[in-house]
């Protein structure tokens, strides 16, 4: 087994776009640099939106390419630039509705079941959310656990879920231990109530929570004005 893993948010971001480009084009996979760099840089189904330039993917997928987590495919068959495929089904035994799921936590960060049913529907089918579930818990109890419950914080009505192999990030801390240094999110609530006296760890808890749930509303907005763009032709 390959032990303490972790996966820099270039190579969290790499692996499930691969996984995703495997399941839903699959005549276009394994993917060129150039395929996977405008994957990854995608603005639809991927949260946050990033910008990674070429030399920065290519570090990273020579890293997971010592992991054993992906493969360089030399040209042949016609093909003229190297391609590159993930192998989490080897590495893990894992199936396809297994590798969708894992593939949305590292592309979208924390999910809720109903939020995973239906952001894996273009690569795999779930009858319902029980069978999520049932997924999510296999994922948590393998020897190197592919999902890790959030549990439930004030405000919300349902568990997320994250992939515990990707470094911790302010949106992925444990509900009751709030990351250190959130980037002004607890910092520009202190600043912005101080007038209203003390605020309680507690409160700045769930307001940084909410800014999370409507980043992430947002976010589902402008995926799905890109899709409408694409369905019109603009």
């Amino acid at each position: 087994m390959l032990g303490a893993m972790r996966l820099s948010a270039e190579e969290a971001r790499i692996i499930g776009s691969l996984v995703e480009k495997d399941l839903t084009t699959p005549d276009q996979y394994p993917l060129t640099i150039k395929s996977l760099l405008a994957a990854c840089n995608q603005t639809s189904n991927r949260d946050p939106v990033v910008a990674f330039d070429e030399h920065s993917v290519l570090a990273a997928l020579t890293a997971l390419k010592e992991q054993r987590l992906v493969r360089f495919v030399l040209p042949s068959h016609g093909r003229s630039a190297v391609r590159y495929r993930h192998v989490l089904p080897e590495v893990w035994a894992l199936d396809q509705r297994q590798c969708a799921l894992v593939a949305v936590l590292l592309l979208r960060g924390p999910q809720t079941v109903g939020e995973l049913r239906s952001r894996t529907d273009r690569m795999v089918d779930f009858d319902s959310l029980e069978e999520v579930e049932h997924e999510l818990r296999f994922l948590s109890h393998v020897e190197e656990p592919l999902a890790t419950s959030l549990g439930r914080k004030p405000g919300q009505k349902e568990e997320r879920w994250i992939c515990p192999l990707v470094a911790a990030s302010p949106r992925q801390h444990a509900p009751d231990e709030p990351a250190a240094g959130e980037s002004g999110v607890a910092t520009g609530v202190e600043q912005r109530t101080g007038d209203l006296g003390p605020v309680s760890g507690d409160r700045l808890d769930d307001l940084a929570s909410e800014l999370v749930d409507l980043r992430s509303e947002i976010a589902e907005l402008r995926r799905d004005m890109e899709e409408l763009r694409e369905s019109l032709g603009g």
